[in-house]
């Protein structure tokens, strides 16, 4: 079964730290593209960070997170991390992470170029 699990949401205050964990099975992930999302309460979904497969391309970042969250592969755990530092409370949302594709090399936030979702997972950012 083809399926990514997410991992690491929870509790934090404003100012601290977490990493989501995006584990893959059924495939190799280190050959896709992943995203990462957000969606909180009300909003729309938004794309956070994605980065293209192992073999090159970019990796991208929306500028409300810039300089506090990373995106990182593991291959030998087959998953992909988010580590998201500096937390605010406009950071709160349900994350999801999702197997893509690159385009010339580019990933996107589009949501027609991801095919596999994982269920999402809360973070919450309060004192």
């Amino acid at each position: 079964q083809l399926q990514l699990v997410e991992s690491g949401g929870g509790l934090v205050q404003p100012g601290g730290s977490l990493r989501l964990s995006c584990e893959a099975s059924g495939f190799t992930l280190g050959d896709y593209a992943v995203g990462w999302f957000r969606q909180a309460p009300g909003k729309a979904r938004e794309g956070v960070s994605c980065t293209c497969a192992t073999s090159g391309g970019s990796t991208k970042y929306v500028d409300s997170v810039k300089g506090r969250f990373t995106i990182s592969r593991n291959n030998a755990k087959n998953t992909v991390y988010l580590q998201m530092t500096a937390l605010k409370s406009e950071d709160a949302a349900v994350y999801s992470c999702a197997r893509g594709y690159c385009s010339g090399g580019v990933c996107g936030y589009g949501v027609g170029a991801y095919d596999i979702w994982g269920q999402g997972i809360q973070v919450t950012v309060s004192s």
